[in-house]
Order: structure tokens, then C-alpha cells, then sequence
């Protein structure tokens, strides 16, 4: 841990750990406000073709809103855990149908353990596998989808949203969270607003393609943003010897880009630093950058950062190589040793 503590002190000394109060503000109304312009269209607009657009508008709403939540789930916004708590309550389980509770407990097995097959629940996938190893376990559909998944990958991104509300039903209905029942009272008012005003103000066939096209794309937007993050990255597995900066570094890929990226990705394009600092509000992450590579280049640790065409290329020609191997019945055999 000495290298993280290092790195830590140079981090803090920026003052990159402090609150940007006035800058989440700003990101909480222009989020909502996304929200409430797209609302204020489904009801005052009489036209179809604007309704479809509608739809594809309100998914990049309900995505903007969705970092808002990941961002509070690390208490970047809040000190408090009470009003983290409630920001995420309103965030997730009212504004978009989400359970906070199941979220932050699943995000943060996650921060623990990233790409560890054992231990990392963003690798319990049914119809995917990360490693020959994983696919050669899958049985029946599962096992077919594994073997054509480089190919499913973006379609079983539009069926996430669904994935993410049974899961989070899941969560709520086994009580595994305090206040697990205004977690529920706050999806079923999120349900009541949603589907009350859609199939209100739009005619049934309407309403039924305006529901499709939003989750779908929903679901594809903000897969899509988490998706290049880890997938094809290094495997860790739980026994590992790897110290905690080296962990993060080596299972993280980050995308390079302008305003315009961190802005679509929510910062989360910086995922290395966000995964060595997740309490940095992700204003920071970039000027986080400039003190976390140099440090990684001079101690020899590899710092991997792609274009974003570059690193969808890498991680569904990842998805490919797993899936040739699992079609190839190939046998189990043991990861290579970490260098």
C-alpha cells in the first residue's frame, strides 16, 4: 500500500478529493431538467414522429440522471450518508425505477473486486463470459449465446434495463437493505408517473413503442458507457498477489477523449482514476489524470488508455476470442502468471 499512499498524498495535496458543490448542482438541475422538458413534450406534443424522437431523448435523460446516482452512490456529491441516501432514493428508485440500495451494494463488490471471476458481480453474466474458463461452464441457451456473443453483445445491451429492474426487484423483495420498503413505495411511484403518463397522453400503439424504444436505448446507452471500462481487461483472480494500486490500474481501461466524451460518458471514461479514487467528483478526474499516469510510467506499471472506437474494438474482439475457444470446445486451462 505504500505506492497508494504516495499516489494518495499527491492527489489530496491538488485538493482533487474536495466537493464541487456548486458543479453538482448544476449537474442535478440540468439532469432533471433533461427529464422535465422530455415530460413537458409527452404531454403538450400531438405527433408521432416527435414522440419517437422523444423517446430516444428521454433514454439520454434517464442515462445523465444515472451518473447523477453513481456519483452519489460514492458520496462524491454528499458527505452525509443520510442525504446521499436520499439523493439516491430520488435519483434511482423514483426518477428511474431503480433500487439506490441494490446498486450501491452490487457498484461497490465491484470497486473490491474488479474483474475477479469469484468475486465481482459485473462478471455474473448468464449469456456472457469473460474467459474460456467461465464459458466452458455455461450450459443450454446460455451456452449458446456465449458462443455467438461478440454478436449479442449490443442487442442483449437494449434488454439492461429490464435486467436491472428484476434485479433490483430481486434485491428490495429478499429485504436485504434498510428501508427496503420505501425503496419499493419510491419504484412502484416511479411506475405509477411512467407508465401514467405515457399511456395517458399517447395513443396504445403509441404508448407501446414509446416504452419500447426508451428502455431499450436506456438500456444500450448506459451499457455501452459501462461496457469498454473492464470487459478484456485482466482477470484477477481473488488469491492474487497484486497490490491495490496495480489491481485497479491493470483491470481499468480508460477512453480518451474531449468535453464531448466526459460529457456522454459521465467522466467514467477516466476509469482508472475513478477506480483508484471513487470519492473524486468526476469534474477532477481529468486533472487526476495528469498525476495518475506519470506515477504508473514511472514505476513500470502498465497505464492502458484507447480511443473509443478502440476500445470497443478491444473488448468485443475479446468477446470473439472467448467465444472461439468455448465453440472450439476447448478445455479449462490455468491463467497465465501475473508479471
Amino acid at each position: 500500500m505504500n505506492d497508494y499512499r504516495e499516489l494518495r498524498r499527491l492527489v489530496h495535496q491538488e485538493g482533487l478529493l474536495d466537493r464541487q458543490p456548486g458543479y453538482y448542482v448544476l449537474k442535478i438541475v440540468s439532469a432533471v431538467g433533461l427529464l422535465a422538458v422530455s415530460l413537458a413534450v409527452l404531454v403538450l406534443v400531438d405527433n408521432s414522429a416527435i414522440q419517437f424522437s422523444n423517446a430516444i431523448f428521454l433514454a439520454f435523460a434517464f442515462t445523465q440522471i444515472g451518473f447523477v446516482g453513481h456519483d452519489t452512490g460514492h458520496r462524491q456529491i454528499c458527505h452525509s450518508v443520510r442525504r446521499s441516501r436520499i439523493l439516491g432514493l430520488f435519483c434511482g428508485n423514483l426518477l428511474m425505477g431503480l433500487s439506490f440500495a441494490w446498486w450501491t451494494d452490487k457498484h461497490n463488490r465491484h470497486h473490491a473486486h474488479p474483474n475477479d471471476p469469484e468475486l465481482d458481480p459485473d462478471l455474473e453474466v448468464a449469456a456472457i463470459a469473460f474467459s474460456q474458463q467461465q464459458g466452458s461452464l455455461k450450459r443450454g441457451l446460455s451456452r449458446l449465446m456465449v458462443e455467438h456473443q461478440a454478436y449479442l453483445f449490443f442487442p442483449l445491451l437494449m434488454l439492461e434495463a429490464i435486467v436491472l429492474r428484476v434485479d433490483s426487484l430481486r434485491f428490495l423483495a429478499e429485504r436485504k437493505s434498510r428501508g427496503f420498503g420505501l425503496g419499493l413505495l419510491l419504484m412502484a411511484g416511479h411506475f405509477a408517473w411512467y407508465l401514467g403518463l405515457v399511456f395517458t397522453f399517447l395513443p396504445l400503439y403509441q404508448a407501446l413503442l414509446f416504452v419500447g424504444v426508451h428502455q431499450a436505448l436506456f438500456g444500450l446507452y448506459m451499457g455501452s458507457v459501462f461496457a469498454p471500462n473492464h470487459k478484456g481487461m485482466l482477470l484477477v483472480e481473488s488469491a492474487s498477489q497484486l497490490d491495490f494500486v496495480r489491481r485497479q490500474v491493470l483491470t481499468a481501461r480508460n477512453v480518451k477523449g474531449g468535453m464531448i466524451t466526459d460529457f456522454l460518458f459521465g467522466s467514467l471514461n477516466y476509469q482508472i482514476e475513478h477506480h483508484l479514487f471513487p470519492r473524486i467528483p468526476r469534474k477532477r478526474l481529468r486533472d487526476a489524470q495528469r498525476i495518475v499516469r506519470p506515477f504508473c510510467e514511472a514505476r513500470s506499471i502498465p497505464y492502458h488508455e484507447t480511443t473509443f472506437l478502440g476500445a470497443y474494438r478491444e473488448t468485443l474482439g475479446h468477446f470473439y476470442r472467448v467465444s472461439s475457444e468455448v465453440r472450439a470446445g476447448k478445455p479449462p486451462v490455468d491463467p497465465p502468471p501475473e508479471g
